[in-house]
């Protein structure tokens, strides 16, 4: 089933956990642990979480692209390292 949005519609959101690691040479990486594979790098946290937030749009696109399943949110319990909510893509 297609599911389309007309402009102005919000679309459905998904909450990620994210793991900020401090790096020796200054800045963070950040990895998604329920997307293997989307890892990313800022050089201070700001950067890092606006980069985290494009890692993961781009990652779920480039499923839906490939026809992939989007893996569900989390839900939010502590512990948590940080949280970042990111709209899914709109399917083709």
């Amino acid at each position: 089933m297609a599911i389309s949005y007309t402009e102005g519609m919000e679309r459905p959101q998904h909450t990620y956990r994210i793991h900020f690691e401090a790096e020796p040479e200054g800045g963070y990486t950040v990895t998604v642990p329920s997307l293997p594979g989307c890892v990313t790098w800022g050089k201070d946290y700001d950067d890092a979480v606006e980069k985290v937030r494009e890692c993961i749009e781009g990652f779920l696109e480039a499923l839906t692209m490939a026809g992939d399943p989007i893996p569900a949110g989390e839900p939010v319990e502590p512990p948590v390292d940080a949280l970042i909510q990111v709209p899914l893509p709109t399917p083709a």
